[in-house]
């Protein structure tokens, strides 16, 4: 009984959704790299949910203890890197984050594991992967 009271009165506590309401970046990575529909695609399933300001939730994403860990990651996964700031990053930044990513990628540790875990659709596949590679490397 104290376990159940202790559940419900969590819920309670539901911190800011990271949700822009629609709001279109001028610095956003895809608009302002000439991104290539496929590659913005991949980037936008398999990376914006965590990288950006806004992320597409599922239902049990509102359900704490799953909310304040969503919210974590998401805060952290963007002091690392937040696509709709690109173009805020100075060309220094943007050069070792565009490597940073195609190492992530290239060894599988980014969309994280325990992401794809429950977003099947993150998850990259071969020829993800050498879209995204290839495209990246271009950038260098």
């Amino acid at each position: 009984m104290v376990l159940l009271f202790l559940f419900i009165a969590i819920q309670v506590y539901q911190p800011t959704l990271n949700v822009d309401k629609g709001q279109v970046y001028q610095t956003d990575f895809i608009q302002s790299s000439n991104v290539p529909i496929e590659v913005g695609n991949i980037l936008r399933t398999s990376c914006y949910d965590c990288h950006s300001n806004n992320t597409n939730y599922v239902w049990y994403d509102y359900i704490q203890p799953a909310r304040f860990l969503v919210e974590n990651h998401i805060k952290s996964a963007k002091e690392d890197l937040n696509f709709n700031d690109w173009g805020k990053y100075s060309n220094r930044k943007q050069e070792r984050l565009l490597t940073s990513i195609k190492k992530q990628i290239k060894t599988g540790k980014m969309p994280l594991p325990s992401y794809t875990l429950m977003h099947k659709d993150a998850e990259l596949n071969n020829a993800q992967i050498k879209i995204l590679t290839s495209w990246l490397e271009e950038q260098e």
